[in-house]
């Protein structure tokens, strides 16, 4: 096991130092390849991805999990068509972000540069693999991704494709690495290698996230556990409240930016909820909630501390009814994992106070927490979302997988 991680992070290490200086094109040669490759061979992702659902239900995994294991035409179209928009938006690399000249006559520069090898984490998310790929690419890094074993299968297929179509247009080989072992020393392994690994970024659960943190000698960047919360004002439009509320937390409960826990203003509970929850209660929610929420629907179930601290990423939802504002601002203050939060209200000084007071990465109004995400913001495509605020916040997109050089022009000066 030591063998192949050491193997496959030297060739990413030797890639690097080829994938910081090729130019634009080939790069975006090479994601254009891999796109049209990903579709090319649909039909045999697919079959190994059939192997590993078939594994993951067998192995009791949560009918969300299985979803986000889940890989059909349209998303592997929906793959392909993410590195497109990658190799469509501009490099980041060579880019001066500024320049400026000291009175001794030096011209001083900040350019931006690849991190160089890129050490990826993640779960039951096959769809990473492509994502961390052609970012990581793009932006000039080698990647080193190792994907949960519940995904091996289809990890393979996807890397073997895409890797191969990279490698065609001109890319190093050992640009895109996968781990495949499934024993979970490996990851123990890699965290300690900084020797080859410049960043390590994991994408998962709670677990994962801690287990990276705390056992890493290699700089990490945390991305995001998603206790994300939509609150509800005195002054929200309802009808729009519930579409959102609705949206949040069903249209893909098993992912980071869904909705988790729902507050409410006392003064609309008694009008909205009962629409609310019975809609929620449709579409296959368990709802679990504060005695208040409780006396206007009683099939509710109560809701205990844990839940409101809770990244459910499934069908349930904790509800508590609030007395006002500064109550649902203490409460995200309390449980919220600073990744994103929404107020749903038409009264422009309360969203502005929700803006500036709520700390996350991404706060909205008057809209869904679902669109934290790199391509819904433009990005192309993510390679994760980071809850902390150094040295990326947010969806992390081309500029957040490079860093700054500076470059110093001359003509004889020394220093005195």
């Amino acid at each position: 096991m030591e063998r192949q991680v050491i193997a496959k992070a030297k060739k990413a290490r030797e890639a690097a130092r080829k994938l910081a200086y090729l130019s634009t094109d080939i790069k975006n040669d090479a994601l254009l390849a891999m796109a049209d490759s990903l579709l090319k061979n649909t039909y045999n992702i697919l079959e190994a991805n059939a192997l590993d659902v078939h594994e993951g239900a067998k192995n009791g995994l949560s009918q969300a999990l299985l979803d986000r294991l889940l890989l059909n035409q349209a998303r592997v179209a929906d793959m392909a068509n993410g590195l497109a928009m990658v190799a469509s938006l501009p490099d980041p690399v060579g880019e001066v972000e500024s320049m400026w000249t000291r009175p001794n006559g030096l011209r001083i520069g900040r350019t931006r540069v690849p991190l160089g090898v890129v050490g990826i984490i993640y779960e039951a998310r096959p769809n990473v693999t492509v994502d961390a790929a052609g970012l990581c690419l793009k932006a000039g890094n080698a990647v080193l991704l190792r994907g949960g074993s519940e995904a091996i299968n289809s990890n393979k297929a996807i890397t073997n494709v895409i890797a191969e179509a990279a490698i065609r247009e001109g890319m190093p080989e050992g640009a895109i690495n996968l781990i495949e072992t499934t024993d979970r020393e490996a990851v123990n392994f890699m965290l300690k290698l900084n020797d080859y690994i410049d960043v390590i970024i994991p994408r998962g659960g709670a677990s994962l996230i801690q287990t990276v943190v705390q056992n890493a000698t290699v700089p990490v960047i945390e991305t995001g556990v998603g206790n994300c919360h939509v609150f509800v004002d005195r002054y929200a439009d309802l009808e729009k409240a519930q579409r959102i509320v609705l949206n949040a937390k069903c249209q893909r409960p098993g992912v980071c930016n869904a909705l988790e826990s729902l507050l409410v203003h006392q003064a609309v509970a008694a009008e909205f909820l009962p629409v609310a929850l019975e809609a929620l209660k449709t579409a296959g929610v368990e709802v679990r909630g504060c005695e208040r929420t409780r006396d206007v629907a009683g099939w509710v179930n109560p809701a205990s501390e844990e839940d409101y601290a809770s990244e459910f990423l499934d069908l349930i939802i904790s509800v508590k009814v609030v007395d006002g504002f500064d109550e649902a601002l203490d409460h995200i203050y309390r449980y919220s994992t600073r990744h994103s939060e929404a107020i749903i209200t038409e009264n422009y000084t309360r969203a502005i106070r929700f803006l500036n007071e709520v700390d996350a990465a991404a706060v909205y109004i008057n809209a869904s927490t679902r669109f934290t995400d790199g391509g819904q913001f433009g990005f192309g495509a993510e390679i994760g979302i980071s809850t902390q605020k150094l040295h990326a916040r947010g969806p992390m997109g081309l500029k957040e997988l490079t860093t700054n050089k500076y470059i110093v022009f001359g003509d004889g000066q020394i220093r005195e």
